[in-house]
């Protein structure tokens, strides 16, 4: 018989006021620019409970298709108000926000991706990021988005359309149950 016993399992953080802080926060672009929106959600768990201790982080285009990077083959963004990157960490309710503009679509080998935010979320419990995309609603392009397409359940293709609202876009993430939004592996 062995003296040793099981290590205790430990939770994965929160540590993301540590190390994941973001100094513009959920302002992909400044407060005062013009066509600017915000998406609103709530990040939950597979019963539909908030999770208060969330981060989600999103990168996108500007409204011409270009990201702020400078190996980014179209060319110079044409916005300086444009940081194309925000982070909001969710309140005791599970929300989030991001002050954004709406990005214009991308070229890709299969044709056009429809606009869309790239997301992704980190929470207690999780060693590896979850990754999703946030797409607008009735947009044209989204009937022929490689990504969109590819999904062979339009209830499952819903999961990544946020709903208008008279503020900009409502995108709830929900991280597991009948719900649960689609997540890609990469």
């Amino acid at each position: 018989m062995s003296d040793l016993q099981t290590t205790p399992s430990q939770t994965v953080g929160p540590f993301f006021a540590i190390g994941l802080p973001w100094e513009d926060g959920p302002f992909v672009v400044a407060q005062d620019s013009p066509d600017a929106f915000r998406v609103v959600g709530k990040v939950l768990d597979g019963d539909g409970a908030p999770v208060p201790d969330a981060l989600v982080e999103v990168w996108q285009a500007d409204p011409e298709g270009r990201f702020a990077h400078p190996d980014d083959p179209r060319g110079p963004l044409a916005r300086m108000d444009f940081r194309g990157f925000g982070r909001s960490a969710t309140d005791e309710s599970g929300r989030f926000w991001f002050h954004t503009v709406k990005p214009g679509a991308l070229p890709c080998d299969d044709g056009e991706e429809a606009p869309h935010l790239n997301v992704s979320v980190f929470c207690r419990g999780m060693l590896v990021r979850l990754v999703t995309r946030i797409y607008f609603p009735d947009e044209p392009g989204n009937d022929q988005d490689p990504v969109l397409v590819s999904l062979p359940d339009p209830a499952r293709r819903g999961t990544l359309i946020a709903e208008a609202a008279p503020y900009g876009y409502r995108f709830d993430i929900h991280l597991q149950g009948d719900d649960e939004t689609v997540f890609f592996d990469l």
